[in-house]
């Protein structure tokens, strides 16, 4: 099991809901101010790993030794990022601002009804797009999630948006599959997200942030299996309510050799991994993956020392080690 699964929501259910009713009481702005303490406060009570796996990733994005209003300014935009969702989701979008870049090529495709998979980050917001977008776009929207680590806030944004549950296809389900083709077929769009794999999913070394790191294989090798053209996306947060809407063409379609599937994974793992990187330096307190990124792959098992009882002379020196 990957790391970030392992980890437990901070805070309860109720909690979430009377904070929603209170923003929602005394309006956006009282909720923004509030986020000061509450970021605050889960910045001095966050596990010392986290604390760690935080400093270490901004000091690779910033390209030196972050302090504490770097870490404190990245758990704020996460924070901002939560608060805009909530009002988003209840459909109060007034005095919201988004800038739009590289919708055209998409834009066609979904008009000529092509379905089409949008592969982000956990950089920024997702929601932004179905939210602000959804209105506007000749599609629908359908984001593929693993849905096991966050149950509360799953629930409260359900709430606040009955039509979403529906609208997402849950990872890791018999039915995944079906319904992600039955989706592009009728001409829609699906959403991953391409920097964190479920647990058990086959991961890539490959370059990021200037060392090795695990990138799961499952969106490119999912791409390939639905023969679906590819286009990045990434909800950029620039400020109070205000967004970036970016739009990268990144494949007509995926093609895998089967002779060298790794190599050709690894290729375009590695190419998204070029342009997410691109974009944590240029935007560096979007990216919210609170855990050890770059310490997600195991060390291999040592072998044992040979046993005495049996003579080095008739040992099998091509076996693998014991596992």
């Amino acid at each position: 099991m990957t790391a970030w699964t392992r980890q437990k929501e901070r805070g309860s259910l109720a909690a979430l809901r009377l904070m929603t009713r209170i923003v929602f009481t005394l309006g956006w702005h009282v909720g923004y101010a509030l986020l000061h303490p509450i970021t605050a406060y889960f910045v001095l009570t966050a596990p010392a790993a986290q604390r760690r796996a935080v400093r270490a990733y901004l000091a690779r994005a910033l390209g030196r030794a972050p302090g504490v209003r770097d870490v404190f300014r990245l758990y704020f935009v996460f924070a901002c990022t939560m608060l805009d969702r909530v009002f988003l989701l209840a459909g109060r979008s007034a005095g919201y601002a988004v800038e739009v870049v590289g919708l055209e090529p998409l834009d066609a495709r979904l008009r000529q009804g092509q379905g089409v998979i949008l592969l982000g980050a956990h950089l920024g917001s997702f929601e932004v797009l179905r939210v602000l977008a959804g209105a506007n776009c000749p599609a629908e929207i359908h984001p593929m999630m693993y849905e096991e680590n966050a149950r509360q806030a799953d629930a409260l944004f359900n709430a606040l948006d009955p039509a979403r549950a529906s609208s997402v296809i849950a990872l890791g389900r018999p039915d995944t599959m079906l319904r992600a083709q039955e989706c592009l077929e009728r001409g829609s769009i699906i959403g991953l997200l391409g920097d964190r794999a479920p647990r058990g999913e086959r991961m890539l070394r490959v370059p990021f942030l200037g060392a090795e790191a695990p990138f799961p294989a499952g969106p490119h090798l999912l791409a390939h299996v639905l023969g679906a053209p590819v286009v990045l996306f990434f909800g950029l947060w620039r400020g109070p309510r205000r967004y970036e809407l970016r739009f990268e063409p990144f494949a007509d379609r995926i093609v895998l050799d089967r002779a060298n599937r790794t190599a050709a994974l690894t290729e375009w793992a590695t190419r998204y991994a070029a342009r997410l990187e691109a974009l944590c330096r240029a935007h560096p307190y979007n990216w919210f993956n609170f855990y050890d990124f770059w310490g997600e792959f195991e060390a291999p098992p040592t072998p044992p020392p040979p046993s005495p009882a049996v003579p080095c002379s008739t040992a099998d020196a091509s076996a693998p080690p014991p596992r």
